[in-house]
């Protein structure tokens, strides 16, 4: 099948367990961060700081992404990797204890550092992975990451409330060291050397996907889902503990379901994609989101558990079939900034709506806000599939038969 074949081969092979590594010190220290933060200063405002400071550099990914484009791929990703390894080793060494601005600094440069892989990433594996293979490859990815959420946050947590912030520190330096060894091992193709200023400047990424009939609906598609995912991610603890009548600790137990549900599409997505129309397969998911997150309304904790797998299946299918049509559809000397360019399309308005979700959560009944916000997302997929941009053909070429 499909993903053995990606899974046999070496360079698809590494890159994945690179991102398992690295993504399981990356998910403990995004957590333990605004832990570390809280346990040394008692503030919730600087805790929160500490989770923004992580996810702000995404606001500047088209810069980002320019900076990508004009280096070589695959010394970046090393580079980064020691840099970030090294970084984090001195922030074990020295703590944070009175140097709360340092830890913050950081956190920073973490997030600077995670824009510029993923750009690079991105640009990487369009060269390494055949193009029939690319749903597969991306549905892997995305189950790796899904996969080190179910676990690496509670390792991260448990580490730091045992052994303080610098052992969850540490444990990630040693993660970018092991995922820098394993990039370097990479065989990339070789592309023409970068020029200093780039074809088109740092806004070439967005002239790519807004001209483009392909990459344009389904990256506003994303954003309009994204959108939805942060009202819906606002009002988790009001369902928990107003809808159900849990403790807070309950959230973990709908986390862990959500992540089962998306460690489940990824391993599917790649076959899915072969067989739909990438706005079909996004449209699908969508659908399925938005109906899901209506049903987080309705008080019984068997559908809830049911509403957030399926969450989990259905939200990560429009990101996947994105990423794989900007990887398929951009030219190799604008992949960088047009890959960053979409992140930042598709993953900020998760953080706005966060922060609208929570003034609305303390204004509106959860039993009305849900199924508005799922109405939404049903309207989102409905328009995508009845939009006439870009042609309704399948996601990939298919593969042979003994793949």
């Amino acid at each position: 099948m499909a993903v053995g074949r990606v899974l046999r081969d070496r360079t698809a092979g590494l890159f994945l367990t690179a991102v398992v590594v690295s993504g399981f010190g990356t998910s403990a220290m995004t957590l333990a961060a605004g832990i570390w933060v809280k346990s040394l200063t008692g503030s919730d405002a600087l805790a929160a700081l500490a989770l923004f400071a992580v996810w702000m550099p995404v606001l500047f990914g088209p810069l980002l992404g320019a900076v990508a484009d004009r280096l070589p791929r695959k010394p970046l990703l090393v580079g980064a990797n020691v840099t970030l390894a090294l970084l984090m080793a001195v922030l074990a060494a020295v703590g944070a204890e009175g140097r709360v601005w340092l830890l913050i600094a950081v956190l920073v440069l973490y997030g600077c550092a995670s824009v510029l892989m993923g750009s690079a990433e991105s640009a990487v594996v369009a060269g390494a992975v055949a193009p029939g293979l690319l749903g597969d490859f991306n549905g892997l990815r995305m189950m790796a990451n899904e996969g080190m959420k179910l676990v690496a946050p509670l390792t991260g947590a448990g580490l730091c409330a045992r052994y303080g912030g610098g052992a969850v520190a540490l444990l990630d330096a040693v993660s970018f060291a092991l995922a820098a060894c394993l990039y370097a091992l990479l065989r990339v193709r070789r592309t023409a050397r970068p020029s200093p200023v780039g074809p088109g400047g740092w806004t070439a990424g967005l002239r790519q996907l807004w001209g483009s009939p392909v990459l344009r609906p389904l990256v506003l598609a994303a954003s309009a889902t994204m959108l939805c995912a942060g009202l819906n991610g606002a009002s988790l603890y009001a369902v928990v503990d107003g809808t159900l009548g849990h403790s807070p600790a309950y959230a973990g137990v709908l986390s862990v379901a959500q992540g089962l549900g998306s460690v489940t599409v990824g391993l599917f997505a790649g076959a899915l994609m072969r067989r739909l129309p990438g706005r079909v397969f996004a449209a699908a998911g969508i659908a399925v989101f938005g109906v899901a997150v209506g049903l987080r309304a309705v008080p019984s904790d068997a559908v809830a558990l049911t509403a957030c797998a399926l969450i989990g299946v259905g939200l990560p299918c429009v990101l996947i079939a994105a990423l794989t049509a900007v990887q398929r559809e951009t030219p190799d000397a604008v992949l960088g900034r047009t890959a960053a360019t979409a992140d930042t399309l598709m993953m900020s308005p998760n953080a706005v709506a966060l922060g609208i979700g929570a003034g609305l959560v303390a204004r509106v009944d959860v039993t009305v806000l849900l199924p508005l916000v799922g109405a939404g997302a049903v309207l989102t997929a409905a328009l995508l599939m009845t939009g006439r941009r870009g042609p309704l053909a399948p996601a990939g070429p298919p593969v042979s038969a003994e793949a």
